[in-house]
């Protein structure tokens, strides 16, 4: 008995460093975790901030796109077809510039759902919420847009037309 102690102390003192190092790659692990759940809170965050900023510029590409029809319309009215051409011109930019931001919200959408998928937290929930919405509002804009553009084309044409026809 007297001559299994000291392998007894020499294996409790084996597990004694196990659990030593067992511990400390846990801290580490933790540490790590911690570090990216953060950055990955931040990111989501980040994610519908600019998805909502997405979608706000296509709010405000598809408005520019129905000034743009109007011009065209009433240039159209006046005979002033170049006028009406630019402006047809124009609202085919805001639309084009519509659908580039309901491209970006939904890029953020995706951003805020990779990162809802890596950490379920109320807050990744609502933000990835937001961002969905934001690339729905964003989506709706650009159509909104393209259908002002189509508008602004169709008075540009007939202007132009009538122009044509008065030659």
């Amino acid at each position: 008995m007297s001559q299994d102690m000291p392998d007894i102390k020499l294996a409790l003192g084996a597990l004694q460093e196990e659990v030593r190092l067992l511990k400390e790659n846990f801290q580490s692990l933790n540490s790590k975790y911690t570090e990216n759940l953060i950055a990955l809170k931040q990111l989501t965050l980040t994610s519908s901030e600019a998805a909502t900023r997405a979608a706000n510029a296509a709010d405000k590409a598809a408005k520019s796109a129905s000034f743009c029809a109007e011009t065209a319309k009433l240039a159209a009215n006046s005979d002033i077809v170049n006028a009406a051409e630019s402006a047809a011109l124009a609202a085919n930019e805001s639309a084009e510039a519509a659908m580039e931001a309901a491209a970006a919200a939904a890029a953020a959408a995706a951003a805020a759902a990779i990162s809802l998928a890596q950490h379920a937290e109320d807050a990744s929930t609502q933000a990835s919420a937001t961002a969905a919405y934001a690339t729905q509002m964003a989506t709706e804009s650009a159509a909104h847009a393209i259908k002002m553009s189509h508008a602004a084309s169709e008075f540009a044409k007939r202007a132009r037309d009538r122009n044509n026809s008065k030659k």
